[in-house]
């Protein structure tokens, strides 16, 4: 009788075997079973299987699309997106998370706030660059490049992806502090060309049609985002020209 007390009193009531069983069922298809069904539905997305047109998180989800390529050296991108007006953004660190975090809800400035890291060829960013609007660093302009090995007229060339930030958010996939972006990347690819171009440090553009065979979908914080598909490939100038290219 005694041993059948003790074994009662040591078994857990039904109703806490129950949230236990749905805590852990939880965490076994979020943190387990999705991640593995996001990795095998990125690694068949026509875009990820043709080449390389979208970048990647970490964990090798899709992330943000490419939208535009430059062409020239890196000193020209960096002295480009300086004279458009658009500022080199910090590494992201935990630190400047919490930065991030505490000057949107204070609505304080921070015309240098990071970006996440995302991945194309096998290694993260090599540049990035952003356009504070107002004065919280919650909405922004920013942009990601990355040099590829591929030359133009002898000149190397940077895969870019230009988004629009609306807000400050936790990752849905990495709970991370990130920003939530407009879907409309194509605008955002528009309007960085317009900077570059009323700065002057733009050869010609010539785009490719059809660069994206999905027009729409989903990056790695699960932002939906739409494209005309088209590729933009700006020449940058050596110096500063006095006609800039505008054609389409």
């Amino acid at each position: 009788m005694r041993a059948a007390e003790a074994h009662h009193r040591r078994t857990l009531p039904r109703w806490s075997r129950i949230v236990l069983g749905v805590v852990g069922a939880y965490l076994l298809i979020a943190y387990i079973v999705l991640p593995q069904l996001g990795e095998w539905k990125a690694q068949r997305h026509p875009d990820l299987i043709d080449g390389a047109r979208l970048v990647h998180t970490a964990k090798g989800l899709p992330g943000d699309p490419l939208n535009l390529a430059l062409v020239g050296s890196e000193e020209e991108v960096v002295r480009a997106l300086i004279a458009a007006d658009w500022r080199p953004a910090d590494a992201l660190s935990f630190r400047s998370s919490v930065r991030i975090a505490v000057d949107t809800v204070f609505d304080k400035p921070d015309p240098n706030a990071p970006v996440s890291n995302l991945y194309l060829f096998g290694r993260k960013e090599d540049l990035a660059f952003e356009k504070p609007i107002g004065n919280s660093p919650k909405e922004r302009h920013h942009v990601r490049f990355w040099r590829s090995e591929q030359l133009d007229d002898g000149r190397p060339m940077w895969m870019g992806a230009a988004t629009h930030d609306v807000g400050v958010e936790l990752s849905r996939t990495t709970a991370e502090v990130t920003h939530r972006i407009s879907p409309d990347v194509d605008a955002e690819r528009d309007l960085l060309l317009a900077d570059l171009n009323t700065a002057n440090r733009v050869q010609r553009t010539r785009w490719i049609d059809g660069f994206h065979k999905e027009l729409q979908g989903r990056n790695g914080g699960g932002d939906p985002w739409h494209t005309d598909g088209r590729l933009p490939v700006a020449t940058l100038s050596t110096a500063p020209t006095q006609q800039a290219d505008l054609t389409k």
